[in-house]
């Protein structure tokens, strides 16, 4: 009897000990979806994917980025927000302490507590962060293609291009600071100027195509409503969880900002022992998953309306390596052609572009997408997913296409090599692999998007102009009814 006790102690104090480790191993920082830090998440990659080694005597002779901001701090609706949450959490400890409740296991940060962010007029700008993000990664992205950044800078060199919005630009230049950092004369870092150019946000089609597109306007407003839907239980198992933990009458609206709360804590401050700290790991897995359907339903692969509008830049990207194959052959002299197209927008960028390339599926889904059937949404946890929103799209979250010359090989002599956040990355359309053939990406991954025209997919005149000659045709008619019947 002894012995039988001895070992359900052991089995439990185990059990214990797993679910502890479990506990202390859980990074909430590694599931704020896209609002994750790239410092944070950038070593997160597909362990299992073995990347091509590329073959002796390929070189690499353009690269392509298309890059999301950086960490930036919340916006000025946002900072509204945390000032409401703060003031309905002061009505809801003096209904408390009115109904004499007990509010032990209350958290000591709750009471008094004030927006970090009180006060602030502006928001949404580049933080300290996002500029190191951006910063670091243009020293690495020049040690890694040392062939490629060798050449002066000249602006038709090295194009660097940025939507209007200020994070954007300000990321290209921390990106830029880095990337020619020691190479200029300005300064103790002996830095140089460089030029970044954008596009008027109205016209913005190749980085801000979310914003010129009205269909998608349409469809993204039509479809908040239903995805508000979607979240709304998982929203209420939480707040009742929260209200019966603390004691607190929570309402669906509160649970909503203090999620929103713990993201900007862990994410800018580096705090996760207040906002995050409510939540158990579970419900934060949850609530990570629900930001993670929101971006698969309005930004990613939840309707083709979401990717196919972003075929002006991946049309872009694929000129820009055409243009350098051409004065690769034509032996144009070093320094007098592009060698590196820099791109710096937002989420609403980065996503639908790894959605044209097929990013995060299986086989069997780009053949799907291909075909322009739905996807399943994202499985709910416990189940694993591939679309992780902290691995889309984070901060500074990036797509590198380098282009590689290889005149060795008898068959193909030009190959393209996708890094998502600087890992190889498989592509379904290239069987798998992350260094494909340039004839088979332009066939199987290019191709079938260049059939969908950026202005019949977004143009609303153009659906009308459509339907037009039908209503012409139906009116034609029922005036020659009328005329029979005038005779």
């Amino acid at each position: 009897m002894k012995r039988a006790m001895a070992a359900v102690l052991l089995v439990l104090l185990s059990l214990l000990v797993h679910s502890n480790a479990e506990e202390e191993a859980f990074d909430v920082r590694q599931h704020l979806s896209t609002v994750s830090r790239y410092g944070v998440v950038k070593g997160i990659a597909d362990s299992s994917f073995v990347p091509s080694k590329i073959p002796n005597g390929c070189t690499p002779i353009h690269l392509n980025l298309v890059a999301r901001h950086g960490t930036r701090s919340p916006t000025k609706k946002r900072i509204k927000e945390l000032d409401n949450l703060a003031t309905h959490l002061e009505v809801l400890l003096r209904e408390a302490e009115e109904q004499n409740l007990s509010l032990e296991k209350l958290p000591g940060w709750l009471k008094g507590w004030k927006s970090p962010w009180k006060g602030k007029l502006k928001g949404g700008e580049l933080t300290i962060q996002g500029e190191d993000e951006l910063y670091d990664l243009g020293i690495r992205t020049r040690a890694r293609f040392p062939n490629l950044f060798n050449d002066d800078y000249h602006p038709d060199v090295y194009a660097i291009k940025a939507t209007q919005v200020p994070r954007a630009s300000a990321s290209a230049v921390a990106f830029g600071m880095g990337l020619f950092s020691g190479k200029g004369s300005l300064g103790p870092g002996r830095h140089r100027a460089f030029a970044v150019t954008s596009e008027s946000r109205a016209s913005d089609t190749k980085l801000r195509f979310h914003d010129c597109c009205q269909n998608y306007k349409a469809f993204k407003k039509s479809q908040e409503p239903a995805v508000d839907k979607l979240k709304e239980p998982v929203y209420d198992e939480i707040t009742s969880a929260l209200r019966r933990r603390y004691r607190l009458n929570f309402t669906r609206q509160d649970t909503t900002s203090l999620w929103f709360l713990c993201k900007q804590e862990a994410s800018l401050l580096n705090i996760v022992d207040q906002g995050c700290a409510l939540f158990s790991p579970s419900e934060v897995s949850l609530l990570e998953w629900m930001d993670d359907l929101e971006a698969f339903i309005l930004k990613g692969y939840g309707k083709s309306i979401n990717y196919r509008m972003g075929v002006p830049l991946l049309e872009d990207v694929v000129q820009s390596m055409e243009q350098a194959i051409k004065a690769e052959e034509e032996k144009h002299a070093p320094g007098s052609y592009e060698k590196a197209r820099l791109r710096f927008a937002h989420a609403e960028t980065v996503i639908p572009f790894s959605c044209l390339l097929g990013l995060f599926l299986d086989g069997s889904e780009f053949e799907k997408i291909q075909r322009e059937q739905a996807l399943p949404h994202p499985p709910k946890p416990p189940q694993k997913r591939n679309w992780r929103g902290h691995t889309v799209a984070p901060f500074g979250g990036n797509n590198m296409l380098v282009l590689y010359s290889c005149p060795a090989n008898t068959s193909n002599k030009h190959f393209v090599q996708v890094l998502h956040n600087e890992h190889p990355i498989p592509m379904p359309g290239c069987d798998g692999t992350d260094f494909c053939p340039l004839d088979v990406f332009k066939e199987r991954i290019v191709a079938p998007h260049l059939k969908h025209d950026y202005n019949s997919v977004c143009d609303v005149k153009l659906e009308q102009q459509e339907q037009k000659p039908v209503a012409s045709k139906l009116s034609q008619l029922f005036r020659w009814m009328f005329s029979l019947g005038n005779v």
